[in-house]
C-alpha cells in the first residue's frame, strides 16, 4: 500500500507555479490576481478562504479579499461581480459557498464572467469540460487527477466507481475520468438510491468516495489492489482532542488501505489539492490559457 500525499505534493506544484510566476513577472509580465468574496462569518468559510489569500502569497499572486456582512442583499452581491467581471487587473475570483439562504447560489455563480470563473462552476465551464474542450475545470476533481497522474496510477481501460453525484465533485469527476485525454476509464456513478452499490464497488479497480458519510467504504466493498480516493471531510466529536472533533473521510481508512495499492488520508490527501488547483486555474487565467 502507498500513501498519496496530497500535502507535498501540493506543496511541490505551488513551487512550480512560484517558479513560473517569477519568470513572467521578470519578463515585464503581468502578476497574476485572484480576488475572493466573502459573506458572513461561517467558520469553515473563514478559514478556507484566508487559506486561499495565503496560498496566493506561496505562489506569488496578488490577492483581494471583499467581505459581506450575512444580511447583504443579493443585488448588492451581484453589484459587487459585476464590477470584478469589469477589472481589467483580477485574472479570477471566487465567491466562497455557502451563501445565505436569501442569496441564489445559482444566479450568483452565472453572474460570474466564465472567463474569471477559476472555481470551474459556471454552466459555460461546465458544459465545456463536459464535451472535452479547455475550460476552468473545479478544484477538487482537477486535484484528483493531478494525484493519480503523479503518482502514476494508470486509469485507461480500468472500472472506476465514483460514490457520490454532486455538482462540485462527483458528476465533473465522471466527465473526466470517462473521457480519452483525461482518465479513459468505465466509469459508475453510484448513489444512495443505487441498489448494488456494494457490488459495484468491489469490482473496481478505482473508488472516488465523495458520498458525504462518514467511514461508509469498508474493506468487505473493497477488492485487493484498488486504488482509493477518499474525498470526504466531516467532523466527528472527539473529546480527546484539543478541537473536540476529528476530520473523517468516507473510507474506513484502518480497514481498507491494507487492501489497496495506493490509497489517500485524511486530512492531508485531496483537501490540499484543492486549493492548489484553484492556484492553478488562477495562473491559467493570467495566462489567458482557455479564453483570450
Amino acid at each position: 500500500m502507498e500513501l498519496i500525499d496530497g500535502k507535498a505534493t501540493a506543496a511541490k506544484i505551488k513551487e512550480e507555479i512560484r517558479a513560473e510566476v517569477d519568470e513572467i513577472v521578470a519578463k515585464g509580465g503581468k502578476q497574476p490576481h485572484l480576488a475572493a468574496i466573502l459573506v458572513g462569518h461561517d467558520g469553515g468559510s473563514e478559514t478556507y478562504v484566508r487559506n486561499k489569500v495565503v496560498a496566493c502569497g506561496v505562489c506569488g499572486f496578488k490577492s483581494t479579499l471583499v467581505r459581506f456582512e450575512e444580511d447583504v442583499t443579493e443585488e448588492e452581491l451581484l453589484r459587487k461581480i459585476g464590477e470584478l467581471n469589469t477589472d481589467t487587473d483580477v485574472d479570477g475570483f471566487i465567491v466562497q459557498l455557502p451563501l445565505p439562504r436569501h442569496i441564489s447560489e445559482q444566479r450568483v455563480i452565472e453572474a460570474i464572467d466564465y472567463r474569471k470563473d477559476v472555481d470551474g462552476f459556471h454552466p459555460v465551464n461546465v458544459g465545456r469540460m463536459a464535451i472535452g474542450l479547455p475550460a476552468f475545470i473545479s478544484a477538487t476533481p482537477l486535484g484528483i487527477l493531478t494525484l493519480l497522474r503523479r503518482y502514476g496510477v494508470e486509469t485507461k481501460g480500468k472500472k472506476c466507481v465514483i460514490l457520490g453525484r454532486s455538482n462540485i465533485v462527483g458528476k465533473p469527476m465522471a466527465q473526466l475520468m470517462m473521457q480519452k485525454q483525461w482518465g479513459n476509464s468505465t466509469v459508475t456513478v453510484c448513489h444512495s438510491q443505487s441498489p448494488t452499490l456494494r457490488e459495484e464497488c468491489q469490482r473496481a479497480d478505482i473508488i472516488i468516495a465523495a458520498i458525504g458519510q462518514p467511514e461508509f467504504l469498508r474493506a468487505d466493498m473493497v477488492k485487493p489492489g484498488c486504488v482509493v480516493i477518499d474525498v470526504g471531510t466531516t467532523r466527528v466529536p472527539d473529546p480527546s482532542r484539543k478541537t473536540g472533533y476529528r476530520l473523517t473521510g468516507d473510507v474506513k481508512f484502518d480497514e481498507v488501505a491494507p487492501l489497496c495499492s495506493f490509497i489517500t488520508p485524511v486530512p492531508g490527501g485531496v483537501g490540499p489539492m484543492t486549493i492548489c488547483m484553484l492556484m492553478l486555474n488562477t495562473l491559467a487565467a493570467g495566462k489567458r490559457e482557455y479564453y483570450k
